[in-house]
């Protein structure tokens, strides 16, 4: 059985989401803004859930047809076999959003979408009436210039939960996805040193560790459709001994954070034990400025404050040109750092190798890159 999915992403990640999905088995990989659509037999509903790193959650899509009217839209959900995924008594709740079209009324879009299910799943089931007591399976939709898809969502919880982080050190603190992206994007592997000076509750020391050990951040937590009726029985159990097998064990990788803050650092020191990842990191408190490394190879990944109010600007400012005193030119060194100030270069001292543009939530942001 061929299944078609989407999975959304931060707006900036989507070729390492591709990247990352081609190397799990899945076919037709198409990247676009802030998705990735691929498609693939069952088990890569498990095992994208459980492997993806990058990804916010895993939609398993149904259907896609233009609506310009309420009765295209019935029509288009209604033919969709809804029976062969959800079940006489399953709940099937429906959520989504409208851009760009001539629906534009969410509340009435879900109205006839639950409307159109349920005569379809009434007609299957040869009932006048739905009992929505069982399993849940959340029904999403997007419409995008009178385009609409019709998806299940597979992840539940977002996939950024990873469970290891409860609260966070700073005021913009990196969604796990996020630092999981910027890991990649700095090619950090199972022989490198990761540092981070400015390391908050330590998500870019654990996405890293993560990736370096190549342990699969969702192997740990549950997912929605592990409960679906039309999946084999199995599969999540043999997807996640699959990704147990293929850990790292014997990789050498390190991580060393700091934090000026000792409530920061003590998180950080926290949310490593929670991960398992005590033994591969070490956190201390210390100032930015006394930043000295220690080894001779190492990535330095930083997630500095951004001075989004003005009268945290110039302290900002002034944090930056002192990274460009102790972020120096050394063989074997590489420096990644993420913020929203547009004038972080000038502060800093030199102009980066190469920038990327992503989003820290709702924040644009350029992750600065230097590598020579």
């Amino acid at each position: 059985m061929k299944l078609q999915f989407a999975a959304p992403c931060l707006f900036g990640l989507e070729s390492e989401l591709a990247f990352e999905l081609k190397s799990m088995g899945a076919q037709q990989v198409q990247a676009e803004n802030g998705r990735v659509k691929f498609s693939g037999g069952p088990e890569l509903v498990a095992r994208a859930n459980i492997r993806s790193a990058v990804a916010e959650r895993i939609l398993l899509v149904l259907g896609e047809f233009d609506a310009f009217t309420f009765e295209d839209l019935f029509q288009g959900v209604r033919c969709i076999p809804w029976g062969d995924y959800i079940g006489r008594t399953d709940a099937f709740p429906v959520k989504g959003h409208s851009l760009k079209s001539q629906l534009h009324s969410v509340p009435d879009c879900q109205s006839i979408i639950k409307k159109a299910v349920a005569e379809s799943l009434k007609e299957r089931y040869h009932v006048s009436w739905l009992e929505e007591t069982g399993n849940p399976l959340q029904i999403q939709f997007s419409i995008l210039k009178d385009h609409v898809s019709i998806m299940l969502d597979t992840s539940g919880w977002g996939l950024h939960k990873r469970g290891y982080r409860r609260h966070t050190g700073s005021a913009a603190p990196l969604k796990e996805t996020l630092a999981a992206g910027i890991a990649r994007l700095a090619r950090v592997k199972e022989n490198s040193t990761v540092y981070d000076p400015c390391c908050g509750s330590g998500t870019l020391l654990i996405e890293s560790a993560l990736k370096a050990l190549n342990i699969s951040p969702g192997a740990g937590r549950r997912f929605a459709s592990e409960s679906w009726g039309f999946l084999p029985d199995g599969l999540f159990q043999a997807e996640r001994q699959a990704a147990y097998a293929q850990i790292r064990r014997q990789a050498p990788f390190r991580a060393y954070g700091s934090d000026l803050d000792g409530a920061c650092a003590a998180l950080a020191k926290e949310n490593l034990k929670k991960s398992g990842l005590s033994s591969r990191g070490a956190v201390s408190t210390a100032d930015l400025r006394d930043f000295a490394p220690q080894t001779d190879t190492g990535i330095v990944l930083c997630n500095p404050p951004y001075g989004e109010r003005l009268s945290d600007r110039k302290s900002c400012e002034q944090l930056y040109a002192a990274m460009g005193k102790v972020f120096v030119r050394r063989p074997g060194f590489s420096y990644y750092i993420i913020t929203s100030h547009e004038g972080f270069e000038e502060h800093f001292g030199r102009k980066a190798d190469k920038k990327r543009k992503l989003y820290n939530g709702m924040i644009r942001c350029d992750l600065y890159m230097y590598f020579r």
